[in-house]
Protein backbone atom coordinates (compact mmCIF):
# COMPACT_ATOMS: atom_id res chain seq x y z
CA UNK A 1 0.00 0.00 0.00
CA UNK A 2 1.55 3.32 -1.00
CA UNK A 3 1.08 6.41 0.92
CA UNK A 4 -2.07 8.84 -0.70
CA UNK A 5 -0.81 12.18 -2.26
CA UNK A 6 -3.00 15.04 -1.01
CA UNK A 7 -4.93 16.81 -4.15
CA UNK A 8 -5.42 20.32 -2.76
CA UNK A 9 -6.55 22.04 -5.64
CA UNK A 10 -7.55 21.28 -8.83
CA UNK A 11 -9.17 22.90 -12.41
CA UNK A 12 -10.19 21.89 -16.02
CA UNK A 13 -11.71 23.64 -18.84
CA UNK A 14 -13.90 21.89 -21.55
CA UNK A 15 -16.37 22.41 -23.79
CA UNK A 16 -18.71 22.86 -21.25
CA UNK A 17 -16.99 25.45 -20.08
CA UNK A 18 -14.31 26.73 -17.38
CA UNK A 19 -13.60 25.77 -13.69
CA UNK A 20 -15.52 23.46 -11.67
CA UNK A 21 -18.77 24.82 -11.13
CA UNK A 22 -19.60 25.38 -14.62
CA UNK A 23 -18.43 21.40 -14.83
CA UNK A 24 -20.55 20.29 -12.23
CA UNK A 25 -23.44 22.16 -12.94
CA UNK A 26 -23.42 20.26 -16.01
CA UNK A 27 -22.86 16.83 -14.69
CA UNK A 28 -26.09 17.26 -12.82
CA UNK A 29 -28.30 18.89 -15.04
CA UNK A 30 -27.37 16.78 -17.88
CA UNK A 31 -26.20 18.51 -20.35
CA UNK A 32 -23.48 18.27 -22.73
CA UNK A 33 -21.32 20.75 -24.17
CA UNK A 34 -20.69 18.79 -27.31
CA UNK A 35 -21.91 20.30 -30.53
CA UNK A 36 -22.33 19.09 -34.47
CA UNK A 37 -19.99 21.80 -35.86
CA UNK A 38 -16.91 22.39 -37.59
CA UNK A 39 -13.73 23.20 -36.70
CA UNK A 40 -10.64 25.70 -37.88
CA UNK A 41 -11.13 24.63 -41.83
CA UNK A 42 -11.89 21.28 -41.29
CA UNK A 43 -15.70 19.70 -41.02
CA UNK A 44 -15.89 15.96 -40.61
CA UNK A 45 -19.45 15.96 -40.03
CA UNK A 46 -19.56 15.11 -36.36
CA UNK A 47 -20.02 16.69 -32.86
CA UNK A 48 -17.52 18.21 -31.77
CA UNK A 49 -16.47 19.90 -27.86
CA UNK A 50 -14.96 23.40 -28.83
CA UNK A 51 -13.60 25.74 -26.17
CA UNK A 52 -14.54 29.34 -27.00
CA UNK A 53 -12.78 32.58 -26.50
CA UNK A 54 -9.27 31.10 -26.33
CA UNK A 55 -8.20 33.51 -29.34
CA UNK A 56 -9.24 36.72 -26.80
CA UNK A 57 -7.06 35.81 -24.17
CA UNK A 58 -4.54 38.16 -22.83
CA UNK A 59 -1.25 37.05 -23.59
CA UNK A 60 2.53 37.54 -22.08
CA UNK A 61 4.79 39.49 -23.92
CA UNK A 62 8.15 37.86 -22.66
CA UNK A 63 6.18 34.30 -23.10
CA UNK A 64 4.91 35.55 -26.83
CA UNK A 65 7.50 32.48 -28.22
CA UNK A 66 4.75 29.77 -26.77
CA UNK A 67 1.37 31.50 -27.65
CA UNK A 68 -0.38 28.23 -29.66
CA UNK A 69 -3.95 27.52 -29.05
CA UNK A 70 -2.64 24.33 -26.69
CA UNK A 71 -0.94 26.44 -24.67
CA UNK A 72 -3.93 29.37 -24.51
CA UNK A 73 -5.80 26.03 -23.45
CA UNK A 74 -3.39 25.62 -20.48
CA UNK A 75 -3.60 29.40 -19.67
CA UNK A 76 -7.03 29.63 -19.42
CA UNK A 77 -7.04 26.78 -16.85
CA UNK A 78 -4.01 28.49 -14.47
CA UNK A 79 -6.63 31.30 -14.18
CA UNK A 80 -9.60 29.06 -13.86
CA UNK A 81 -10.56 28.47 -9.76
CA UNK A 82 -7.78 30.23 -8.62
CA UNK A 83 -5.37 27.23 -9.28
CA UNK A 84 -2.24 29.80 -10.51
CA UNK A 85 -2.92 31.24 -7.04
CA UNK A 86 -3.05 27.90 -5.10
CA UNK A 87 0.40 26.92 -6.83
CA UNK A 88 2.22 30.16 -6.20
CA UNK A 89 0.85 29.39 -2.30
CA UNK A 90 2.60 26.01 -3.05
CA UNK A 91 5.99 27.32 -3.97
CA UNK A 92 5.85 29.30 -0.79
CA UNK A 93 5.72 26.25 1.25
CA UNK A 94 8.14 24.15 -0.36
CA UNK A 95 10.26 26.33 -2.17
CA UNK A 96 9.52 26.36 -6.35
CA UNK A 97 12.34 24.33 -7.69
CA UNK A 98 10.53 21.27 -5.08
CA UNK A 99 7.64 21.65 -7.27
CA UNK A 100 7.38 19.16 -10.55
CA UNK A 101 5.18 20.25 -13.91
CA UNK A 102 4.37 16.29 -15.13
CA UNK A 103 1.43 16.75 -18.00
CA UNK A 104 -0.10 14.68 -20.26
CA UNK A 105 -1.01 15.78 -24.09
CA UNK A 106 -1.10 13.95 -27.46
CA UNK A 107 -1.39 16.88 -30.29
CA UNK A 108 0.70 19.35 -28.28
CA UNK A 109 0.73 22.55 -30.75
CA UNK A 110 0.38 20.73 -34.14
CA UNK A 111 -2.34 23.68 -35.21
CA UNK A 112 0.53 26.16 -35.14
CA UNK A 113 2.50 24.27 -37.56
CA UNK A 114 -0.67 23.13 -39.88
CA UNK A 115 -1.08 27.23 -40.17
CA UNK A 116 2.11 27.76 -40.84
CA UNK A 117 2.21 25.52 -43.63
CA UNK A 118 -0.52 28.01 -45.73
CA UNK A 119 1.80 30.49 -45.20
CA UNK A 120 4.91 29.20 -46.84
CA UNK A 121 6.90 31.51 -48.86
CA UNK A 122 7.51 30.93 -52.72
CA UNK A 123 10.12 28.27 -51.80
CA UNK A 124 8.29 26.32 -49.26
CA UNK A 125 10.14 28.03 -46.28
CA UNK A 126 7.98 28.34 -43.25
CA UNK A 127 7.51 31.43 -41.41
CA UNK A 128 9.91 33.07 -39.23
CA UNK A 129 6.60 33.31 -36.93
CA UNK A 130 6.66 29.59 -35.94
CA UNK A 131 8.39 28.79 -32.95
CA UNK A 132 8.25 24.56 -33.27
CA UNK A 133 10.53 24.09 -29.93
CA UNK A 134 7.85 26.47 -27.68
CA UNK A 135 4.33 25.30 -29.20
CA UNK A 136 4.25 22.01 -31.51
CA UNK A 137 7.20 20.11 -29.65
CA UNK A 138 5.58 17.66 -27.55
CA UNK A 139 7.23 19.24 -24.46
CA UNK A 140 6.11 22.77 -25.04
CA UNK A 141 2.79 22.53 -22.58
CA UNK A 142 4.88 21.79 -19.46
CA UNK A 143 7.47 24.71 -20.08
CA UNK A 144 5.31 26.82 -20.26
CA UNK A 145 3.24 26.10 -17.34
CA UNK A 146 6.27 26.06 -15.42
CA UNK A 147 7.56 29.52 -17.29
CA UNK A 148 4.28 30.99 -16.62
CA UNK A 149 4.12 29.66 -13.07
CA UNK A 150 7.55 30.78 -11.86
CA UNK A 151 8.42 27.10 -11.18
CA UNK A 152 11.76 25.68 -11.47
CA UNK A 153 11.51 21.69 -10.13
CA UNK A 154 11.62 19.12 -12.62
CA UNK A 155 9.14 19.25 -16.04
CA UNK A 156 8.19 17.41 -18.28
CA UNK A 157 5.40 15.55 -20.80
CA UNK A 158 3.64 12.45 -20.63
CA UNK A 159 2.61 11.42 -24.49
CA UNK A 160 0.77 7.91 -24.79
CA UNK A 161 -2.11 8.78 -26.43
CA UNK A 162 -5.45 8.59 -24.11
CA UNK A 163 -3.83 7.38 -20.96
CA UNK A 164 -1.37 10.41 -20.90
CA UNK A 165 -2.93 12.86 -18.37
CA UNK A 166 -3.73 9.81 -16.42
CA UNK A 167 -0.33 8.30 -16.35
CA UNK A 168 1.19 11.98 -14.64
CA UNK A 169 -0.55 10.98 -11.11
CA UNK A 170 1.62 7.90 -11.43
CA UNK A 171 4.59 9.90 -12.70
CA UNK A 172 3.81 12.44 -9.52
CA UNK A 173 3.37 10.01 -6.98
CA UNK A 174 6.61 8.27 -7.96
CA UNK A 175 8.82 11.52 -7.99
CA UNK A 176 7.28 12.49 -4.56
CA UNK A 177 8.40 9.08 -2.92
CA UNK A 178 11.82 9.49 -4.39
CA UNK A 179 12.04 12.53 -2.78
CA UNK A 180 12.65 14.23 -5.63
CA UNK A 181 9.76 16.88 -5.28
CA UNK A 182 7.20 17.44 -2.63
CA UNK A 183 4.30 18.61 -4.50
CA UNK A 184 3.69 18.74 -8.53
CA UNK A 185 1.18 20.23 -10.75
CA UNK A 186 -0.75 17.25 -12.96
CA UNK A 187 -2.73 17.09 -15.63
CA UNK A 188 -3.26 17.11 -19.28
CA UNK A 189 -3.71 19.61 -22.05
CA UNK A 190 -4.95 18.88 -25.65
CA UNK A 191 -6.49 21.04 -28.26
CA UNK A 192 -8.37 20.09 -31.68
CA UNK A 193 -6.11 20.12 -35.24
CA UNK A 194 -6.56 19.15 -38.52
CA UNK A 195 -4.67 16.17 -38.05
CA UNK A 196 -6.68 15.34 -35.06
CA UNK A 197 -9.98 15.46 -36.87
CA UNK A 198 -8.91 13.99 -40.17
CA UNK A 199 -6.90 11.11 -38.50
CA UNK A 200 -9.57 9.72 -36.24
CA UNK A 201 -11.95 10.19 -39.40
CA UNK A 202 -9.33 8.31 -41.42
CA UNK A 203 -9.72 5.48 -38.97
CA UNK A 204 -13.50 5.47 -38.91
CA UNK A 205 -13.36 5.82 -35.35
CA UNK A 206 -15.72 9.11 -35.46
CA UNK A 207 -19.64 8.95 -35.34
CA UNK A 208 -22.11 11.43 -37.53
CA UNK A 209 -24.40 10.86 -34.30
CA UNK A 210 -23.00 12.32 -31.17
CA UNK A 211 -20.91 9.62 -29.20
CA UNK A 212 -23.45 7.16 -27.31
CA UNK A 213 -20.63 4.87 -24.65
CA UNK A 214 -22.58 1.52 -24.33
CA UNK A 215 -25.06 1.54 -26.33
CA UNK A 216 -26.61 -0.84 -28.60
CA UNK A 217 -26.29 1.98 -31.82
CA UNK A 218 -23.48 3.01 -30.89
CA UNK A 219 -20.74 4.16 -34.46
CA UNK A 220 -17.78 6.12 -32.63
CA UNK A 221 -16.22 8.66 -30.39
CA UNK A 222 -16.71 12.40 -30.41
CA UNK A 223 -13.50 14.56 -30.33
CA UNK A 224 -12.56 17.50 -27.33
CA UNK A 225 -10.08 19.40 -26.35
CA UNK A 226 -9.68 20.55 -22.64
CA UNK A 227 -7.08 21.38 -19.82
CA UNK A 228 -7.20 20.07 -16.59
CA UNK A 229 -4.69 20.78 -13.98
CA UNK A 230 -4.49 19.29 -10.17
CA UNK A 231 -2.01 20.23 -7.34
CA UNK A 232 -0.94 16.96 -5.47
CA UNK A 233 1.23 17.02 -2.49
CA UNK A 234 3.29 15.39 0.35
CA UNK A 235 1.01 13.80 2.19
CA UNK A 236 1.17 15.56 6.32
CA UNK A 237 1.57 19.17 4.57
CA UNK A 238 0.03 22.12 5.58
CA UNK A 239 -2.73 22.52 2.76
CA UNK A 240 -5.84 21.01 3.37
CA UNK A 241 -6.84 18.12 0.52
CA UNK A 242 -9.61 18.61 -1.68
CA UNK A 243 -9.15 14.69 -2.00
CA UNK A 244 -6.59 12.25 -2.38
CA UNK A 245 -4.89 9.78 -4.76
CA UNK A 246 -5.01 6.56 -3.17
CA UNK A 247 -3.70 4.59 -6.09
CA UNK A 248 -2.72 4.35 -9.74
CA UNK A 249 -2.22 1.44 -11.80
CA UNK A 250 -0.27 1.07 -15.06
CA UNK A 251 -0.04 -1.65 -17.53
CA UNK A 252 0.69 -1.87 -21.89
CA UNK A 253 -0.33 -5.01 -23.59
CA UNK A 254 0.93 -4.00 -27.03
CA UNK A 255 -2.05 -5.89 -28.40
CA UNK A 256 -2.31 -3.30 -31.56
CA UNK A 257 -1.60 -0.39 -32.48
CA UNK A 258 -5.13 1.52 -32.49
CA UNK A 259 -7.31 -1.50 -30.88
CA UNK A 260 -8.11 -2.44 -27.18
CA UNK A 261 -7.29 -6.18 -26.42
CA UNK A 262 -10.63 -7.90 -27.15
CA UNK A 263 -10.88 -9.03 -23.66
CA UNK A 264 -9.68 -5.74 -22.03
CA UNK A 265 -6.59 -7.80 -20.30
CA UNK A 266 -4.16 -4.60 -20.13
CA UNK A 267 -7.25 -2.51 -18.82
CA UNK A 268 -8.09 -4.91 -16.37
CA UNK A 269 -4.64 -5.31 -15.06
CA UNK A 270 -4.49 -1.56 -14.57
CA UNK A 271 -7.66 -1.32 -12.42
CA UNK A 272 -6.38 -4.38 -10.10
CA UNK A 273 -2.21 -2.77 -9.44
CA UNK A 274 -4.87 0.34 -8.60
CA UNK A 275 -6.88 -0.96 -6.17
CA UNK A 276 -3.77 -3.36 -4.83
CA UNK A 277 -1.79 0.10 -4.24
CA UNK A 278 -4.67 1.87 -2.56
CA UNK A 279 -5.26 -1.51 -0.34
CA UNK A 280 -8.37 -1.73 -1.28
CA UNK A 281 -11.29 -4.26 -2.42
CA UNK A 282 -13.17 -4.02 -5.64
CA UNK A 283 -16.31 -3.56 -3.81
CA UNK A 284 -15.06 -1.03 -1.77
CA UNK A 285 -15.20 1.34 -4.99
CA UNK A 286 -18.70 3.48 -4.84
CA UNK A 287 -18.02 4.40 -8.76
CA UNK A 288 -16.17 4.08 -11.54
CA UNK A 289 -15.76 6.71 -14.70
CA UNK A 290 -15.22 4.83 -17.73
CA UNK A 291 -12.83 5.60 -20.41
CA UNK A 292 -15.76 4.74 -22.62
CA UNK A 293 -15.47 6.61 -25.78
CA UNK A 294 -18.44 5.14 -27.69
CA UNK A 295 -16.16 2.98 -30.35
CA UNK A 296 -17.67 -0.47 -30.36
CA UNK A 297 -14.23 -2.12 -29.65
CA UNK A 298 -13.51 -0.18 -27.08
CA UNK A 299 -16.65 -0.22 -24.87
CA UNK A 300 -16.97 -4.25 -25.53
CA UNK A 301 -13.29 -4.49 -24.21
CA UNK A 302 -13.62 -2.17 -21.20
CA UNK A 303 -16.77 -4.04 -20.32
CA UNK A 304 -14.80 -7.04 -20.07
CA UNK A 305 -12.39 -5.72 -18.43
CA UNK A 306 -14.75 -3.98 -15.96
CA UNK A 307 -16.93 -6.92 -15.20
CA UNK A 308 -13.79 -9.03 -14.51
CA UNK A 309 -12.69 -6.67 -11.95
CA UNK A 310 -15.70 -5.60 -10.44
CA UNK A 311 -18.68 -7.69 -11.15
CA UNK A 312 -21.58 -5.66 -13.10
CA UNK A 313 -23.26 -3.81 -9.60
CA UNK A 314 -20.42 -1.33 -9.70
CA UNK A 315 -22.29 1.99 -10.59
CA UNK A 316 -20.34 3.09 -13.51
CA UNK A 317 -20.91 5.90 -16.47
CA UNK A 318 -18.81 7.41 -19.42
CA UNK A 319 -18.12 11.57 -19.56
CA UNK A 320 -17.31 11.62 -22.80
CA UNK A 321 -20.74 12.38 -24.18
CA UNK A 322 -20.45 15.60 -22.38
CA UNK A 323 -17.16 16.97 -23.24
CA UNK A 324 -15.98 15.03 -26.01
CA UNK A 325 -12.85 12.77 -26.24
CA UNK A 326 -10.30 15.28 -25.29
CA UNK A 327 -7.67 12.32 -25.94
CA UNK A 328 -4.09 13.59 -24.25
CA UNK A 329 -6.29 15.37 -21.61
CA UNK A 330 -8.58 13.01 -21.03
CA UNK A 331 -7.29 11.40 -17.97
CA UNK A 332 -7.31 14.95 -16.11
CA UNK A 333 -10.55 15.89 -17.37
CA UNK A 334 -12.09 12.78 -15.66
CA UNK A 335 -9.42 12.95 -12.65
CA UNK A 336 -11.77 16.24 -11.52
CA UNK A 337 -15.13 14.55 -12.48
CA UNK A 338 -13.78 11.81 -9.81
CA UNK A 339 -12.97 14.49 -7.68
CA UNK A 340 -16.31 16.94 -8.08
CA UNK A 341 -18.01 13.31 -7.64
CA UNK A 342 -16.92 12.67 -4.28
CA UNK A 343 -16.73 16.37 -3.34
CA UNK A 344 -20.83 16.52 -4.11
CA UNK A 345 -21.83 13.34 -3.92
CA UNK A 346 -23.24 12.60 -7.24
CA UNK A 347 -22.04 9.85 -10.12
CA UNK A 348 -23.05 11.29 -13.14
CA UNK A 349 -25.12 9.55 -16.02
CA UNK A 350 -23.71 8.36 -18.83
CA UNK A 351 -25.45 10.92 -21.46
CA UNK A 352 -27.10 9.66 -24.97
CA UNK A 353 -27.71 6.23 -23.40
CA UNK A 354 -31.19 4.76 -25.00
CA UNK A 355 -30.63 1.07 -24.84
CA UNK A 356 -27.64 -0.51 -23.26
CA UNK A 357 -25.87 -3.13 -25.74
CA UNK A 358 -27.15 -6.36 -24.34
CA UNK A 359 -23.85 -7.86 -24.99
CA UNK A 360 -21.90 -5.64 -22.38
CA UNK A 361 -22.72 -5.96 -18.44
CA UNK A 362 -21.29 -3.30 -16.90
CA UNK A 363 -23.80 -1.02 -14.17
CA UNK A 364 -24.01 2.13 -16.56
CA UNK A 365 -25.89 4.94 -15.08
CA UNK A 366 -28.83 5.95 -16.95
CA UNK A 367 -29.09 8.97 -14.63
CA UNK A 368 -27.27 11.09 -11.80
CA UNK A 369 -26.74 8.99 -8.31
CA UNK A 370 -27.00 11.02 -5.63
CA UNK A 371 -25.28 9.72 -2.62
CA UNK A 372 -22.73 10.05 -0.39
CA UNK A 373 -19.20 8.40 -2.23
CA UNK A 374 -16.36 7.80 -0.49
CA UNK A 375 -14.05 5.84 -3.45
CA UNK A 376 -14.17 6.42 -6.99
CA UNK A 377 -11.97 5.16 -9.83
CA UNK A 378 -11.49 6.21 -13.39
CA UNK A 379 -10.25 4.64 -16.38
CA UNK A 380 -7.79 5.89 -19.07
CA UNK A 381 -6.96 3.24 -22.11
CA UNK A 382 -4.30 4.71 -24.80
CA UNK A 383 -3.75 3.46 -28.34
CA UNK A 384 -0.76 0.86 -28.72
CA UNK A 385 -2.29 -0.81 -25.35
CA UNK A 386 -1.61 1.88 -22.65
CA UNK A 387 -3.77 1.42 -19.75
CA UNK A 388 -4.32 3.64 -16.84
CA UNK A 389 -6.37 3.81 -13.96
CA UNK A 390 -6.73 5.99 -10.56
CA UNK A 391 -8.42 5.32 -7.46
CA UNK A 392 -9.53 8.50 -5.61
CA UNK A 393 -11.08 9.05 -2.16
CA UNK A 394 -12.57 11.94 -0.42
CA UNK A 395 -11.34 14.20 1.32
CA UNK A 396 -11.68 13.84 5.06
Amino acid sequence: MTPPLAITHHTLVTALGRGRDATFQALRDGRTGLARRGFETADIGSWLGVVEGLEALPWRADLAAFDCRNNRLAELALRSDGFGEAVQAAAARWGSRRIGVFLGTSTSGILQTEQAYRQRDAEGALPESLHYGETHNTASVALYVRAALGLTGPAFVVSTACSSSAKVYATAQRFVQLGLVDAAVVGGVDSLCMTTLYGFKALELTSGDICRPWDTDRTGLSLGEAAALALVERSGGPARAMGWLLGAGESSDAHHMSSPHPEGAGAAQAMRAALAQAGLRPEQVDYLNLHGTGTPGNDAAEDKAVCATFGRSLPCSSTKGYTGHTLGAAGGVEASIALLALQHGLAPSSLNLQQQDPTLHAGLLRAPLLRPLRVVASNSFGFGGSNASLVFGAAT
